[in-house]
């Protein structure tokens, strides 16, 4: 029988199905009122609930000794040793960034440091994979711009390095560009707090900025539907979050003066669904509930409705429990950093939320605290792989324009016009920063601030041509390629986090994508001994109904345990012999899902080259301990673009040449097999290192040597430095920057 109310336009605009409301009136046993349909639509909205992917996230690893908290709290933690404990989480802001660039990827920044420091931490590092449209496109340029600005605005501003990430322009982001931003904090482990409500007559303290309209319908809305050719960005600004980055950082400081002194009890950030996710979360993982007075927040605007106040995703706030005696010295230390405190709740006993006008005043809204998460629907949507699967996959993606000398200069690239746009040696930690492979810093206590003796790497990675060939697989290598480059600074791998970017799950294969993504991670990540203690799922990344390619992107978290010299540099020096490390290509490797196969050839079809997931991870290991015992003189992954492009990078950073034997076609030159880095060894421990990499079952050939001018892959291929090089600086300066398009 339908309970279907009288005016069902109102649940549907707030992006609830007639079955999600025909729930909500089982679990309230009577109709909602419009305040109860606003917190249901933002908490069982895709960005808040993961309804269409929990799915599959249950199928990936997540414990080990080491993991002090895993998933569904604001972020994951892992024990490092020393009594220190780090704090790692990641995010997507990729909605509001694609309508309001810089706004949109600052606040992305602050959400994610709240995240990290609601744990206890101090977030000392941030990184930033970035995906936008087409370099020739304007409106992408426009809105790179904007989002690098954002990143770099925010976080040089709060204070927290930028020390890493990914830069990526493709057709399939024209219209959808992702914004991911990963964050990391460390904390002494007895500080650790979790986001939690207990104590029936506990307080429920609301710190830092006021709360206005222009958060409202935020991540929660706005990442649970795609764009099309009618949507207005300037109707859907006032959804898009503006962030303080010098309100953030008084809150940072003030939440960790109370953290140490131990007067909250449970700490909450107020992210997605603002302060109704913070009460019912912090309520229902306590096992209480929570009466919620709205007169009491403190807002920036006249005449606030109560949904928009329980709505809204201003930033920079915080939901503290606190015990009523500690009252008076948490407001003295909110005055002391100049953040605003208000009691806004009170824990109670009985499992509800309730949201009031004033605590004795009328009830606005009753329902279970728990329903609002614990009870969200959970679909097992349709999954089927693309009819034509098997034909794409016969499809030879080595045909094309190849002309060998054109093909490198295009696909080189410098990023280096975006990190110097970055603060990355704040604290002074860092020291392998942006442009490398890997991110190193150096671990310190929280407390005394001493070096540790060990570092702490970082690696933010995806590849979507990958993933588009072959979600399983291609997964499999974005995840060995993270711990390669964290590898590449002698780092062995902890955890990891993942945000998996992908299209419309309302669509087969986009769930099919998204299913065997899931698939390829956990069996990668379980090879490398890494559970995946975090993330983030952003779905309905679609334009005009067309889905991006799959995205899914991991951050890979490592120690490097005798950090007593930097790593060696990934520039060649010369005069030396060049190995090549891991499986073997061969000269037929397949050439799909390559960057010279989408970019030069046009085609995004084939197979990907057949991948050895145990030479990867005995490849990892090897290379990581080579760098901790100081025996390379230089090292590289191979990645995006082949041995042919890694090989470049090497010879710009320090302008040495290289000669390569039997490189002189494109398919040696550019295929992109994985799991595989580039080494050099000093000529007198060459011998030593190959019998070292034999006895550890790694597979190890000289392909050639260091020096000259220009690099050679054969008596036809041929290329001077200094064209090289300018084609690689040139690019992003000459494109972005130029104010090419208003908002």
């Amino acid at each position: 029988m339908s309970v279907a109310p009288e005016d069902a336009s109102v649940h549907r605009a707030l992006g609830l199905s007639d079955e999600e409301y025909e729930h909500i009136y089982e679990l309230l046993e009577r109709h909602p009122n419009h305040l109860e349909l606003a917190m249901y639509s933002v908490m069982w909205s895709e960005h808040c609930s993961y309804k269409s992917s929990k799915i599959h996230l249950k199928r990936l690893p997540t414990d080990a000794p080491w993991v002090l908290v895993g998933p569904g709290e604001n972020a994951g933690v892992i024990d490092v040793g020393d009594d220190i404990a780090v704090a790692i989480r990641i995010e997507s802001h990729n909605h509001p960034s694609a309508i309001e660039p810089y706004q949109g990827a600052a606040t992305g920044v602050g959400g994610i440091l709240r995240d990290i420091f609601t744990m206890g931490a101090r977030p000392i590092a941030v990184m930033d994979p970035l995906r936008f449209g087409p370099l020739d496109d304007p409106r992408s340029r426009w809105i790179a711009e904007g989002v690098i600005s954002g990143v770099s605005g925010y976080g040089n501003s709060v204070g927290v390095p930028t020390v890493g990430g990914e830069l990526v322009f493709d057709e399939t982001y024209k219209g959808n560009p992702l914004v991911n931003v990963l964050a990391m904090g460390v904390l002494p482990a007895e500080r650790l707090v979790l986001g939690q409500a207990s104590g029936v007559g506990n307080l429920a303290i609301l710190l830092g900025a006021s709360t206005g309209r222009d958060g409202i319908g935020g991540v929660s809305v706005l990442a649970s539907a795609g764009f099309d050719e009618n949507s207005e960005d300037a109707d859907k600004r006032p959804s898009v979050q503006v962030g303080d980055p010098f309100e953030e950082k008084r809150l940072l400081e003030a939440c960790l003066e109370l953290l140490d002194e131990g007067l909250v009890s449970g700490i909450q950030d107020l992210g997605g669904a603002g302060i109704t996710c913070a009460t019912s979360e912090t309520a229902s993982r306590g096992g209480a509930g929570m009466d919620v007075d709205v007169s009491a927040i403190h807002s920036r605007e006249e005449g606030m409705e109560p949904f928009e106040l329980m709505t809204s995703e201003s930033q920079e706030r915080m939901l503290a429990i606190v015990e009523p005696q500690h009252l008076e010295r948490v407001l003295e230390i909110s005055a002391q950093w100049e953040i605003t405190a208000s009691v806004i709740g009170r824990v109670t006993g009985n499992g509800q939320l309730r949201i009031l006008n004033g605590f004795d005043g009328e009830v606005l809204a009753e329902l279970p605290a728990s329903t609002l998460h614990d009870d969200a629907p959970e679909y097992d949507r349709p999954i089927a792989p693309p009819d034509d699967l098997d034909q794409r996959r016969l499809t030879d993606a080595s045909q094309g324009p190849v002309d060998c000398v054109e093909n490198l200069l295009a696909l080189v690239c410098d990023p280096s016009w975006v990190y110097r746009q970055y603060d990355h040696q704040l604290f002074l930690n860092t020291v392998v920063g942006p442009g490398s492979d890997g991110t190193l810093l150096r671990l310190r206590h929280p407390t005394s601030g001493n070096e540790t003796g060990r570092g702490l790497a970082l690696s933010t990675d995806g590849n979507h041509r990958w993933c588009y060939v072959d979600p399983y697989q291609g997964t499999k290598m974005v995840v060995a390629e993270a711990v390669m480059n964290i590898a590449c600074v002698g780092a062995y791998p902890l955890a990891v986090v993942n945000c998996l970017n992908f299209g419309n799950p309302e669509h087969p294969e986009v769930m099919w994508q998204l299913s065997e993504a899931v698939d390829g991670m956990s069996e990668a990540c379980i090879a490398f001994n890494s559970p995946v203690v975090g993330g983030n799922v952003s779905l309905y990344n679609e334009t005009n109904t067309v889905d991006i390619a799959p995205t899914p992107v991991v951050g890979v978290i490592g120690m490097h345990p005798t950090l007593s010299e930097p790593p060696p540099s990934i520039g060649l020096p010369p005069d030396s012999p060049l190995l090549l490390l891991g499986q073997e290509a061969g000269p037929d490797a397949s050439m799909g899902g390559s960057r010279w196969a989408w970019e030069i050839g046009g085609c995004k079809d084939g197979s990907l080259p057949t991948f050895d997931l145990a030479q990867a991870v005995r490849t990892a290991a090897l290379v990581a301990e080579s760098v901790q015992k100081q025996r390379l003189e230089a090292v590289h992954d191979v990645g995006e673009g082949g041995i042919a492009v890694a090989v470049a990078e090497m010879a710009i950073e320090t302008g040495v040449g290289a000669r390569l034997d039997g490189y002189d076609n494109h398919i040696s030159m550019f295929n992109e097999s994985g799991g595989r880095v580039l080494v050099v060894v000093p000529s007198d421990a060459l011998e030593e290192f190959l019998e070292e990499a034999a006895n550890k079952k790694v597979t190890a050939q000289v392909i050639g040597r260091t020096g000259g001018s220009s690099l050679e892959f054969g008596p036809t291929v041929k290329v001077p430095l200094d064209v090289l090089t300018a084609a690689s600086r040139n690019k992003l300066p000459e494109a972005l920057g130029q104010g090419t398009i208003s908002a």
